[in-house]
């Protein structure tokens, strides 16, 4: 009985039927809802969001009154919403509105939907789960579905008595169901005053591990029946995150309890519901004998990120969708600050440079882009803007924003923030507003410039000596993965500019805010041999392009690793992505590569590798890739040697990745002794001999994979089947695509659509083969349009579809291809995808460009490469 007031309080049941446990074509649930609110002016008509619901009966009660039917359900399918007529006019006052209605659990991975799990003992069932950010609330109960129409829930679910129900509330009643002995009705307390996308009920069959945080509250992770162990690592995560959130904000977690529950099929990484935060099984269950060392990463970013929101997005929600940004960029960036505090270990903000930092540059990049603030209309456009410039690019400028203001003005910012709008809603404005009163300095001023206009700048620097000072010149311009900037209008950013020395390359030297195009600074006593970098720790979020011999003396604080790692990461990245933009020639970037030669760390070969990758694909358009794996290996073989196979005593989670990293991308690129070492592994692995590390499957797999026939597909088809854990089987699929024989990539292909993999991973396996080989990215995009009804149908403009459009079509480099890509489009149309598409096509005209201006002084730089010995 799902109760729910929309105003400020209001109730409801929903009564699930026997047919959500079994498997049947269409499965339907009951639900009467009762709204209290004010009516503020007289009228004789309501009008709410609704989709997928069939009314039965609607009335209308003002206080003290009769109650009066509604004659009409007038239904506007394409807005989602639904007119209900009433006889006479309602008058102004407070009443109840009561709706009895029909809706379908479906299969779509939102909404109130069913997922489809299996039993220890191999039976097939359903849970019944729910997903409504952002615009799915609508599809469970008939509501005012916006977040700024915040209210009070009462809810009651009547459910099968051997099940699991849990809501965003603590149970306080659970009694036998009059009218069936085999239900039970169970009532939730009732929720403070909060949005409906944050609304959540859950039906199955779970197990659980708990446990009290320092600060009381009671934390839950709920597993699939008989893995509750699985639970645990999240579960320690959850407890120290609590607390820890409590403390920076200085403001308490606002629920009795939390609990935190793995769902099997479920689109999304995890969803913040206040007080019932759902996950995929990959994002929250960690096996201590079968998890690799980036699963448990992955699991505490995830937890972290969730967690943050109660705070930020549920207590004080954004007024509007255009500022999610708000949410998703503030829980992004503070989800490594969580991680950081509870596993320093981790090196965790070297990793935000690489995972999200770079990731929102290059897509920000393109002239298809958007600002991070973004007027939206319609549910789709709500669903197009979960993309990297909310949630990276967010997270990037906060970053860079906690640095100009400082961790205690910030914290104290952030107080005001949430004390002074919790339990309401607010703009991005309100936040600056906050922060400013707590730092002194003009925020507003200077975010407006990163939140209102997309993009960002390149910033050209030249130093000249004079006598013992450097006179540095800097000018910034808009930074575009096509070249220089060209525009007829100059944009430009307020830019907080950190510039450190040879002297202290931990410590800035001078700071500044750069608010004007030029600027001509002065450094005081340095040395004509002295180097002088921008971006101290890469936190401004700008590219910076040296003058040649400003760069030609960075160079040696590569070798020697005098230059922090997140620097060296930084200076290589930005070059790789002048090089792709056509500023500077893709053999400058080559041959800063190859002195990477002593790095030890592993997000710096991960950037690195990340880089390869990308110019390896380029040239799989080309007949020399062979020469691009031979540069592969001549880069990581030294580092491939010194790590070995093997775990050394004193090793930590950063040796684990690293070794991961270097033995896939050796073996992939066909390294004689890494491709022997894993084949054998693999034999002793599959023949239950030696298991093989969790850290050392995928890197092993896609060896095998890649050098592999029919029989290695059909070993590793086999294991997955085996694979009683999400997490192996994932591991499995996302590493199919690297067979390279055409009748087996259909076979990779067909297998993406069957039973065997879940809806959400589907993507992740056509992915995979299309970024696998260039026959691989043919085979994938044909059968990507083949298939293309079963797979908008099943991902239903969700931001899955995007995802699907960009891993099968990014990898092009010709232009007919991108007007295929375009054409085929116009005629398929995919809403939430419309920007995703502009923006694939965008990419695959670059890459064309970038080939025709750069293939051949590659190929050149190969060939002279191979004379002299390999690197020392």
């Amino acid at each position: 009985w799902l109760e729910h007031d929309s105003s400020t309080h209001g109730g409801g049941n929903a009564y699930l039927p026997k047919g959500a446990q079994g498997s049947r074509e269409h499965c339907f649930f009951l639900m009467l809802i009762k709204f209290l609110f004010q009516v503020k002016q007289a009228t004789n008509q309501i009008v709410m969001n609704c989709a997928d619901i069939d009314i039965i009966t609607a009335s209308y009660a003002p206080e003290g009154d009769e109650e009066v039917h509604a004659t009409g359900f007038n239904y506007q399918n394409e807005d989602e919403k639904v007119t209900l007529s009433f006889p006479s006019t309602l008058q102004k006052g407070t009443g109840t509105l009561k709706i009895d209605f029909v809706g379908e659990l479906n299969d779509k991975m939102k909404g109130f939907y069913r997922s489809k799990y299996t039993t220890p003992t191999g039976d097939t069932r359903y849970a019944a789960v729910t997903q409504f950010e952002a615009t799915d609330a609508r599809r469970a109960f008939p509501c005012w579905d916006e977040p700024a129409i915040k209210a009070t829930f009462d809810i009651s679910l009547v459910v099968p008595k051997d099940r699991v129900a849990l809501s965003n509330m603590n149970v306080i009643d659970r009694k036998p169901y009059p009218d069936d002995e085999n239900l039970v009705e169970v009532k939730f307390a009732r929720t403070p005053i909060m949005s409906t996308y944050l609304v959540a009920f859950v039906v199955g069959e779970y197990d659980f591990v708990e446990a009290r945080s320092l600060d009381g509250v009671l934390v839950r992770v709920y597993t699939p029946v008989g893995k509750a162990e699985q639970g645990k690592f999240a579960l320690e995560v959850a407890a120290k995150t609590l607390p820890f959130y409590k403390d920076y904000f200085n403001v308490p977690y606002p629920l009795p309890k939390i609990d935190l529950i793995a769902i099997a099929d479920f689109a999304a990484g995890a969803m913040e519901n206040w007080g019932l935060v759902t996950y995929r099984e990959t994002a929250l269950l960690i096996d201590p004998k079968n998890s690799c060392s980036s699963s448990r990463q992955w699991v505490a970013l995830v937890v972290g990120h969730e967690l943050a929101h109660q705070w930020f997005g549920n207590l004080v929600t954004m007024e509007w969708w255009t500022h999610l940004w708000l949410n998703e960029g503030f829980a992004s960036w503070i989800e490594y600050l969580c991680v950081d505090h509870c596993f320093p270990e981790y090196d965790i903000w070297t990793q935000f440079v690489s995972a999200d930092y770079t990731r929102a540059q290059e897509l920000d990049a393109l002239d298809n882009s958007h600002p991070i603030e973004v007027s939206v209309g319609h549910p789709s456009e709500v669903d197009e803007i979960f993309d990297a410039i909310s949630y990276s690019k967010g997270a990037s400028v906060i970053r860079m924003l906690h640095d100009y203001i400082g961790d205690e003005d910030f914290r104290k910012g952030m107080n005001l923030y949430l004390t002074k709008f919790q339990q309401k809603n607010a703009a991005t404005e309100d936040l600056w507003e906050s922060l400013e009163k707590a730092s002194g300095k003009p925020i507003a001023a200077v975010m407006n410039t990163w939140t209102k206009q997309m993009g960002f700048p390149l910033i050209y620097v030249e130093a000249e000596q004079q006598e013992d000072d450097k006179v540095l010149k800097l000018v910034q311009k808009k930074f575009c993965a096509s070249g220089p900037y060209t525009g007829e209008d100059f944009p430009m950013w307020m830019v907080p500019i950190s510039i450190c020395t040879s002297d202290d390359p931990t410590c800035a030297k001078m700071q500044i805010l750069m608010d004007k195009p030029e600027l001509t600074l002065v450094l005081k006593d340095i040395k004509p041999d002295q180097w002088v970098k921008l971006n101290l720790g890469t936190v401004g979020f700008y590219r910076t392009q040296y003058s040649p011999d400003m760069l030609e003396s960075l160079i040696p604080a590569i070798r020697d690793l005098s230059l922090p790692p997140v620097d060296r990461l930084g200076l290589q990245n930005d070059l790789f992505s002048l090089a792709r933009a056509g500023i500077i020639s893709t053999v400058e970037v080559l041959k800063v590569m190859e002195a990477f030669v002593n790095e030890p760390n592993y997000t710096v070969w991960s950037d690195l590798s990340c880089n390869l990758g990308i110019l390896s694909t380029l040239l799989s358009h080309t007949d020399f890739y062979e020469e691009i794996q031979v540069f592969v290996k001549d880069v990581f073989s030294p580092i491939g040697e010194r790590l070995g196979w093997d775990p050394k005593p004193g090793e930590g989670h950063l040796d684990a990745l690293l070794r991961g990293l270097v033995l896939g991308k050796l073996g992939k690129a066909g390294h004689k002794a890494t491709l022997e070492e894993a084949r054998r592994r693999f034999k002793d692995h599959v023949e239950g001999k030696h298991m093989l590390s969790a850290d050392l499957r995928s890197p092993v797999y896609v060896t095998i994979l890649k050098h592999g026939d029919s029989t290695a597909l059909d070993t590793m088809l086999k294991l997955h089947k085996q694979a009683d854990m999400q997490e192996e089987k994932n591991r499995i699929e996302r590493v199919l695509g690297a067979i390279s024989q055409p009748e087996l990539i259909q076979k990779v292909l067909t297998f993406a659509l069957s039973e065997e993999v879940r809806p959400q991973d589907t993507v992740s396996v056509i992915g995979g083969v299309a970024g696998g080989s260039k026959q691989g990215r043919k085979a994938a995009w044909k059968f990507v349009r083949d298939n293309w009804e079963e797979l908008y149908n099943r991902y239903q403009g969700g931001f899955l579809i995007s995802r699907l459009i960009k891993l099968t079509v990014d990898g092009f480099a010709n232009d007919k291809m991108a007007s295929e890509v375009k054409a085929f489009f116009e005629s398929h149309p995919a809403p939430s995808a419309e920007r995703t598409v502009q923006q694939c096509c965008e990419n695959i005209l670059l890459n064309a460009a970038w080939l025709k201006r750069d293939a051949e002084n590659i190929h050149q730089y190969f060939l002279q490469r191979k004379a002299p010995p390999a690197m020392v």
